[in-house]
């Protein structure tokens, strides 16, 4: 069982097991036909799309952020009709570093379902090893998806607020710095963050490559900003819940288990005027 990355040579090694399913999650936030373009020209033999605004995520409404989890009964049945139950290893991935296949990872283990991992290094790696690729789609056999949901995983934004005043968390937001102070905001309508939240951008989890750091590396990182907060105190919020399950995936590469996300993000907070705004460090 893999549950956190696998390698690329290891993925090849599986691609053709029936028990292994392989999902590409390739999208940008400003072009969202753009993955699916891609992936009908060329990808991974016998994977499946996975588009980020219409399968991993529920319609945005005027009182959620830009991804809200979709309803879990909707998505047990997205994930039966693209072949996944108990006995299979799920494998996603996206262009490199892992952005958009971490949510879709994050998902599963919400939903029960452990045996799931992010391709470190995603399509550019692949394609450094000169693994082969297709232009092929993909027929799958249903299957019978059961959840074992764990809305333990992630906070409402009342259940942060609450938390937030009575300092039983700590917020690590893994957007750009820039971002974070308040200085620049191209998604959302209000610029800042929330807080007591520590600023803790996902990109720096990264090689140049676009591979995740080693594990020491990353406990070092990420204990930098938590100290010895136990991992069921810390919280992972981003823009819009996306980028948070890859601090959270980072934390787990670490060793640091059992944190949890604000799938409501920035996006979502920024929806009540009630909710305070600070900008700055």
């Amino acid at each position: 069982m893999y549950k956190t990355l696998v390698t690329v040579d290891t993925l090849k090694t599986y691609l053709h097991d029936p028990h292994w399913v392989v999902f590409d999650c390739r999208f940008q936030l400003d072009n969202p036909a753009w993955g699916r373009g891609d992936y009908d020209q060329s990808h991974i033999p016998g994977a499946m799309y996975a588009h980020l605004d219409d399968d991993l995520a529920a319609p945005k409404t005027e009182h959620t952020g830009r991804h809200p989890l979709p309803d879990p009964d909707d998505f047990v049945r997205w994930l039966g009709e693209h072949g996944v139950d108990a006995d299979k290893q799920v494998v996603a991935y996206d262009q490199d570093g892992g952005m958009y296949a971490s949510r879709l990872w994050w998902m599963l283990r919400w939903l029960g379902h452990d045996s799931a991992a992010v391709l470190n290094g995603g399509w550019a790696a692949w394609n450094a090893a000169g693994y082969p690729v297709s232009d092929e789609p993909v027929e799958v056999e249903p299957a019978a998806f059961k959840a074992r949901v764990r809305d333990d995983l992630w906070l409402t934004s009342d259940q942060l607020v609450s938390a937030l005043r009575g300092k039983q968390v700590r917020l690590i937001d893994a957007r750009g710095a820039p971002r974070f102070r308040g200085e620049t905001e191209p998604l959302d309508p209000v610029a800042g963050h929330v807080p007591g939240a520590v600023n803790l951008p996902f990109m720096g989890s990264l090689d140049e490559q676009g591979r995740f750091k080693d594990a020491q590396a990353l406990k070092e990182r990420f204990e930098s900003v938590i100290g010895d907060t136990p991992g069921n105190q810390v919280v992972h919020m981003c823009g819009s819940g996306v980028t948070a399950c890859h601090s959270l995936l980072a934390m787990e590469v670490a060793g640091l288990e059992d944190s949890r996300i604000y799938p409501g993000s920035w996006s979502e907070w920024i929806t009540d005027p009630e909710r305070p705004v600070a900008t700055g460090e």
